[in-house]
């Protein structure tokens, strides 16, 4: 039997809806509170104000996270087809999608560029067939004042004046190696014991071993036999067994043919900042790409 309601009559609050999604998809109330740039208090209250207003709970605290009841897990589909559906409206309403035309050039790092970027770049395919898109792959900064790309994706927080930049999210850095190396190694499961092992990694300067130090590992020089300025290139040793090396745990946790090392170490913190020049105000194009890029890179 199909139940058909009238949507007019209807009495509901999507900013509550939205704070109440961000929160599931967070896993707590003070990272949804940064993920949405406002204060934990006002972000609660508002999800309280949802509950009152269903008339269910949706969370129960589980330690220091919360999980969601039988009535929050019953809704949360339902929220998150909306989120979905006010991202497909502000597209749309960001500029006809389908009369924009022109480029928009993306500058990403290797990794960005090859692993997160071609899902996004399908999207906006189909959203606006008549923008053409030039990623610029690179690890090296690219100037936006400059017009070297539209827009960039970054790991660190700009300063330059005249950009806009929004802090879309954090990720994980983890090391990895494959089964087979760290068999060859004694399968060490203690930093000092990874004293054997190679490592593979961008330079062999001292801020990079300095990084090392986040898993507890005392390295020299001597213990990066094989490093490169790109990044594919150190991951693709580091799948082919060569050494242990360090990915962003969004992509080596999905690669079969490693395992994370120290799985108990603290990660390295990575932040993902979009940024464009400000006429990202005013060029519909762009503006539409920055939209998606943040919307998808958040997700």
């Amino acid at each position: 039997m199909q139940i058909c309601m009238d949507w007019r009559k209807t009495r509901f609050d999507w900013n509550r809806a939205r704070a109440f999604l961000v929160t599931v998809e967070e896993g707590s109330l003070s990272a949804a509170a940064r993920k949405l740039g406002m204060a934990q208090p006002t972000l609660g209250r508002q999800v309280a104000a949802l509950e009152r207003e269903l008339g269910v709970a949706l969370f129960e605290r589980v330690g220091r996270g919360l999980e969601l009841t039988p009535g929050g897990l019953a809704l949360v589909d339902h929220v998150r087809a909306m989120g979905e559906a006010a991202a497909r409206v502000s597209l749309a309403a960001s500029g006809t999608a389908q009369s924009i035309e022109g480029t928009v050039s993306i500058s990403a790092s290797e990794v960005d560029a090859a692993y997160r970027l071609p899902a996004i770049v399908a999207q906006l395919r189909k959203i606006a067939p008549g923008v053409d898109v030039e990623i610029v792959a690179t690890n090296a900064e690219s100037d936006l004042r400059r017009r070297e790309a539209d827009i960039a994706i970054r790991n660190y927080r700009p300063t330059q004046p005249n950009l806009v930049a929004r802090k879309i999210r954090e990720i994980d850095g983890r090391i990895y190696a494959t089964p087979g190396y760290l068999d060859s190694i004694g399968n060490p499961v203690t930093p000092e014991a990874l004293s054997k092992a190679d490592f593979i990694g961008f330079n062999r300067t001292d801020d990079f071993i300095a990084a090392m130090t986040r898993f507890g590992l005392t390295l020299t020089q001597a213990k990066f036999p094989v490093v490169s300025e790109s990044h594919l290139v150190q991951w693709e040793h580091v799948k082919q067994g060569l050494g242990i090396g360090i990915m962003t745990s969004d992509i080596g946790g999905r690669e079969p043919r490693v395992v994370e090392v120290l799985p108990d170490s603290d990660p390295i913190i990575v932040p993902v900042w979009l940024v464009a020049h400000r006429d990202v105000h005013t060029s519909r194009r762009v503006r539409l790409v920055f939209d998606l890029l943040a919307r998808e890179l958040g997700a």
